[in-house]
């Protein structure tokens, strides 16, 4: 990799050029060790870092620390250790230009996918406050007219990463507003911290004015709040924070009341006994009865990233060391029971096999009491001899042991995945390619649920039958996340292999939603057509690959001081 060279313009701003490593550099290169390098300093005004505060020096044993870090929170910024493979603001991808700067042809898509995108983009008085869900005109709209917030997270991240952080800024601001919206279904009234699932732009021409319709789940199938909104709302918050190294927006008071907002939601205490948020079916993507109530590992593992981010970026002032300290107290009891419980690769799957039930005591093997007689015949043949994965569900006598993308994806990313699981995940990706990923990237989830489990598990619906939607269906959008992961992973050829696949139809398709079929062969029968976040997923899988720099704005490093995963043994099991 070479080293950016720093220019100063007549106006007296610094400018950059760099000249990125190619792809096979990357692909050589051990992505430890790139951590351990220094980082690039480009402009030490306006490149402020978020402190990546080891958890251990944020536990609550040494509170006196942390009074003395927050003398001067405007001062005593560190550089994350991903601050190097982060670009700086105003450095657009190569996308934009006839030849990227990495020297590759931009691939013919890229130029149609970037005008889509922008066609997408949705006006509150003059300015872009997000992307519509989708632009296809040949169906009922339902909601498909309104700014969803999971939905506009890779929008915002393309836009980031090709320099346009205003739209991003914007959206934060908007949302942040509409929390503030007294929000009911029925008689009962939601948390204050609770996120829109989506937002609608509303003119009205007599009056010459345009106002904002939110939906917090009064209006969604099933009449469930987004539990994931306030989670990506922070991620997206701190992409934007570490992209720009403009702290000013996260440090104001209305988002930093916002965040604390969605911690109080999420931080309470009540009957639970585990560090796992309990939820509804159809509490985030996977947005119908699926089966997914419970534990879900999509909203845990956005749980788990979301904690992390929100422990950089809030201020040290009184309000905030406290929410702090509770912060970090759960990160290390989630860490703990997602590695431990929510994993599952060969050696554990035989475990399982042979355990005893009814156990009554500390000492017990067993502790969720889960039948061996449950474990589903197709799990035997999927886990590979190298490899594992977080299942998708764990809770008392009962295991969902789905493969679920997002899931696993986010666990990589946020390093709630330790290297060694990270790996394995990668491994499992690349021995069941056909099944995960076929011939269009990717499974939502795998295998699909069907027959008599189909009607008990989804209620007989007519949208999520096998291989289908939500039911092992293949969403394209999901290439995003499968290459910031193998990135992360230092296995970018993972992520090529599977966009070229995808660049055989997903053009030529229209950008739909998603696809049907076991090797997702078909069009979705219900897929709609020009969807945003296909088309911007892909677009940042493209840029991810051109600059792998742009991983650091949706990454976190492993917290080395992180108490380690407890290796299996007679002390512990399920």
């Amino acid at each position: 990799m070479s080293t950016p060279t720093v220019d100063v313009n007549q106006n007296g701003n610094v400018k950059t050029e760099d000249t990125l490593c190619t792809l096979a550099e990357f692909e050589e290169c051990d992505f430890s060790k790139l951590l351990e390098k220094p980082p690039r300093i480009l402009n030490m005004e306006r490149q402020r870092s978020l402190d990546e505060r080891s958890l251990s020096d944020l536990s609550i044993g040494i509170s006196p620390r942390l009074s003395a870090r927050a003398t001067d929170i405007n001062t005593s910024r560190i550089f994350e250790p991903l601050d190097f493979i982060c670009s700086p603001v105003g450095r657009r991808s190569g996308f934009n230009t006839p030849r990227s700067q990495t020297g590759f042809e931009p691939h013919p898509m890229v130029a149609e996918a970037w005008d889509a995108l922008r066609r997408s983009l949705v006006y509150f008085r003059g300015q872009p406050v997000g992307t519509i869900a989708a632009l296809d005109n040949s169906e009922e709209k339902l909601n498909y007219d309104q700014v969803f917030v999971r939905d506009f997270v890779p929008s915002g991240l393309a836009f980031l990463m090709n320099g346009e952080p205003e739209i991003v800024k914007n959206f934060i601001l908007k949302t942040l507003r509409l929390q503030s919206w007294e929000k009911k279904i029925d008689r009962f009234q939601l948390g204050e911290g609770v996120m829109p699932a989506s937002f609608k732009v509303l003119h009205d021409p007599v009056r010459n004015n345009e106002t904002l319709m939110a939906d917090f789940g009064e209006s969604a199938i099933g009449r469930v709040a987004p539990v994931d909104s306030g989670f990506w709302w922070i991620i997206l918050l701190r992409a934007y924070t570490k992209s720009t190294g403009d702290t000013s927006l996260a440090e104001l008071p209305e988002c930093q009341k916002g965040m604390r907002l969605i911690l109080s939601l999420c931080l309470s205490e009540g009957f639970d006994t585990f560090p796992t948020l309990l939820c509804a079916d159809g509490c985030c993507m996977i947005d119908r009865r699926m089966g997914v109530y419970g534990y879900p590992i999509e909203i845990q593992a956005l749980f788990f990233m979301a904690l992390r981010c929100a422990l950089l970026l809030l201020k040290q002032d009184d309000e905030g060391k406290e929410f702090i300290e509770r912060i970090v107290k759960r990160l290390h009891a989630l860490s703990f029971h997602m590695r431990s419980y929510f994993w599952l690769d060969l050696k554990q799957l035989n475990d399982i096999y042979r355990y005893k039930t009814e156990e009554y005591s500390h000492t017990a093997l067993n502790k969720f009491n889960v039948m061996p007689d449950s474990l589903p015949e197709w799990i035997f043949d999927f886990m590979p001899v190298r490899g594992g994965y977080f299942i998708g569900n764990v809770s008392p006598a009962r295991m969902d042991f789905r493969w679920f993308c997002l899931g696993n994806c986010i666990a990589i990313l946020s390093s709630l995945a330790t290297p060694e699981q990270s790996t394995a995940i990668m491994d499992l990706i690349e021995s069941r390619w056909e099944e995960l990923v076929g011939e269009m990237p990717l499974k939502v989830c795998y295998p699909a649920i069907e027959n008599h489990e189909w009607r008990i598990t989804t209620g007989c619906d007519p949208k999520n039958t096998r291989w289908s939607y939500h039911n092992g269906g293949s969403w394209p959008v999901l290439l995003w996340l499968l290459t910031a992961a193998c990135v992360k992973t230092g296995r970018p050829q993972i992520a090529r292999r599977a966009l070229e696949i995808a660049e055989t139809r997903l053009l030529k398709d229209n950008w739909p939603e998603y696809y049907d079929g076991k090797l997702g062969r078909y069009i979705g029968k219900q897929s709609r057509k020009v969807q945003t976040w296909s088309i911007a997923g892909y677009l940042v899988a493209k840029m991810l690959l051109e600059d792998p720099s742009h991983l650091g704005m949706i990454a976190l490093e492993e917290d080395k001081q992180m108490k380690p995963l407890l290796r299996r043994s007679n002390s512990w099991t399920l």
